[in-house]
């Protein structure tokens, strides 16, 4: 799993790359962990590269989700490939973030 950070027009934008599940998510967690500092800056996840998720992939997007939403700020997710939407819709996620 790879997580890639930039800063653009304001915004903070996070490229996942590979796959998000229980063996890479201790790791991924930490890189994310830089997004709850997000105070003032919204957040966009691009998912372009994302072959998969888990469940625990989900709690870490989860994670930042609530902690933008206690630092005013908002999440977007987008480039989901057609699997991992399915993981959202059949999850209930699809209606928690704005993808």
């Amino acid at each position: 799993m790879k997580t890639t950070f930039c800063e653009k027009d304001g915004k903070y934008i996070a490229t996942l790359e590979g796959r998000l599940d229980t063996a890479s998510a201790e790791k991924t967690e930490k890189e994310l962990s830089v997004l709850k500092d997000c105070i003032g800056h919204d957040i966009i996840i691009d998912c372009e590269k994302l072959e998969y998720i888990s469940s625990s992939g989900l709690r870490i997007l989860l994670a930042i989700k609530k902690n933008a939403i206690v630092a005013g700020s908002k999440v977007s997710l987008i480039n989901l490939n057609d699997e991992i939407m399915k993981v959202f819709k059949v999850t209930g996620f699809d209606d928690i973030f704005n993808i």
